[in-house]
């Protein structure tokens, strides 16, 4: 444990709020202090969602130390059955409430209640939030399907059948991404049986064996649940992540198969296309797109979407993947794996400073990130979109903006385009430089306030070299009639020609001589 300003991650009570939050007549008790009280804020505010979460919280106080905290446990459990008559309880202590060890499913189980009790068990102080919501799904449909036996009938009696499986209150775009695919499988004649965690109750929980297949749309929360529903059902499971155009087209031939339709699976995308192959896919084989070829970009946050954000960045735009990394250690092998097709090492670790200093090292054309990247990015003045949690309110847009299936590839594309087009709008400012409004010293507009100037970002991106670069005023002021949107890659190619020749100072020359030296 470490003292941070930020986190990728909150402890895993959290991410069991994230659970309890997404379904229905499930009710949480969380034995926690006052001060613990201010995650709902993060479903009301961030999430802006128009009920609180339900959780009870014991919020006990320091003075509550000295009595009988079990009690006051005992009395919030026996509080929320009057209230609220939920179909499930979950119970669990919080990171500061698991010092006093009061037990919260022995207490639970003492009153001997009517309803099913799920014990959480979370170590705060080992896992955290993902993790958290992964256990709290798993342990419910484990707990609820005690005794369940397979379908007596043929699960296959009245067409191929699956379940979605992953989506959670607080996801990024989780409601929109099951809006787009829940859509896209109806369509392939694939029936719908259960949607969890998100609207379903505990009666829905029960009914997870029915279907013939799972889809796991978030393996981060879902991928527990699959492999156990795989053991005790022999239900089989997806696992392409349809995030991009030739994703979805995967997915789709994955779906073909798991519904005893393999031989048709090229129908199937072909159908499937047709209706919704959006424009992201024909502007992407445009002359226009010439202009993002080859750009540098640097790809964080959990793993599912970076993994994902990095195939469609690299195959689809025709970018050039610089870094690729995540905080979700407990899928590094998959993203060691990633990271490998692109030459690439990992960059595993949930620690921003360490995720800045590779950004300023790199010094990419674009980065894609969490809330955090955006934050970083601004201050080394590099475009930015966010593709991951965590996200701020601005992530929860209130229109349709899936990152899912063929209309996410078209959100994707706009999302990541705009910054980088934005840089042609700079050029075109830099030709009224001298206006009293646009001045040289100014830095790109759409950038934020905060973003470096040139000489502060050079300091960064020579940081590593074996000698110490200066440039002169002549060759930062003729660096600066560089268009914006290329500018980087102009100092970046200076410094290495100027290192390679063991120039310390670089002159205006130097800079025209380096431009000679790549256009060979």
């Amino acid at each position: 444990m470490k003292l941070t300003l930020w986190t990728y991650e909150g402890p895993p009570h959290v991410g069991a709020m994230r659970i309890a939050t997404a379904m229905r007549d499930v009710h949480y008790v969380l034995h926690a202090p006052q001060g613990d009280t201010y995650a709902d804020l993060l479903f009301t505010m961030i999430e802006r969602r128009s009920k609180r979460p339900p959780v009870t919280y014991t919020t006990f106080q320091a003075r509550d130390l000295g009595k009988d905290t079990a009690a006051l446990f005992q009395s919030a459990v026996r509080d929320v059955i009057a209230r609220y008559a939920p179909k499930a309880l979950l119970v669990g202590a919080s990171c500061t409430a698991e010092l006093i060890q009061d037990d919260p499913a022995g207490l639970s189980a003492a009153l001997h209640l009517t309803i099913p009790v799920v014990p959480l068990e979370l170590p705060s102080y080992q896992k955290k939030e993902n993790w958290g919501a992964a256990e709290t799904f798993y342990q419910i449909v484990r707990q609820l399907l005690a005794g369940v036996g397979r379908p007596d009938q043929d699960r296959a009696g009245n067409g191929p059948s699956c379940n979605l499986l992953g989506p959670t209150g607080l996801g990024f775009r989780h409601r929109d991404d099951l809006t787009e695919i829940r859509g896209l499988i109806e369509s392939l004649g694939i029936r719908i049986n259960v949607v969890a965690p998100w609207e379903a109750d505990p009666d829905d929980i029960r009914r997870l064996p029915q279907a013939d297949f799972n889809v796991v749309l978030y393996p981060e929360t879902a991928h527990s649940v699959a492999a156990f529903l795989k053991r005790t059902y022999g239900q089989p499971h997806t696992t392409t992540i349809p995030i991009g155009i030739k994703a979805t087209e995967a997915f789709i031939r994955e779906l073909a198969g798991l519904a005893g339709a393999g031989d048709q699976s090229d129908a199937w995308v072909a159908q499937a296309g047709a209706a919704k192959r959006g424009r992201a896919q024909w502007y992407c084989g445009s002359v226009d797109s010439t202009y993002l070829t080859g750009k540098r970009v640097f790809v964080f946050g959990d793993a599912t979407h970076a993994i994902a954000a990095a195939a469609f960045a690299a195959k689809e735009v025709g970018f050039e993947v610089v870094g690729l990394g995540s905080y979700s250690r407990e899928f590094a092998k998959e993203l060691r794996t990633a990271a490998a097709s692109y030459g690439l090492e990992a960059t595993l670790t949930d620690d921003y400073l360490e995720v800045e200093a590779t950004i300023a090292k790199l010094s990419p054309d674009l980065v894609l990130g969490t809330q955090m990247e955006r934050h970083i990015a601004k201050r080394l003045g590099i475009p930015c979109a966010v593709i991951s949690a965590p996200v701020h309110v601005q992530d929860f847009p209130a229109r349709y903006s899936p990152q899912m299936g063929y209309e996410g590839a078209n959100v994707l594309f706009d999302t990541w385009v705009h910054p980088l087009m934005m840089g042609l709008e700079e050029h075109l400012l830099g030709m009224f430089k001298d206006d009293f409004e646009f001045h040289e010293s100014a830095t790109a507009s759409h950038l934020g306030s905060a973003a470096k100037a040139p000489s502060q970002a050079a300091a960064s991106s020579a940081s590593d070299q074996p000698i110490t670069l200066e440039w002169e005023p002549d060759a930062e002021r003729e660096l600066g009639k560089i268009p914006f949107f290329v500018r980087s890659k102009a100092r970046r190619n200076t410094e290495a020609f100027a290192s390679e020749q063991g120039i310390a100072r670089i002159t205006k020359d130097t800079l025209y001589e380096a431009k000679a030296h790549y256009a060979r």
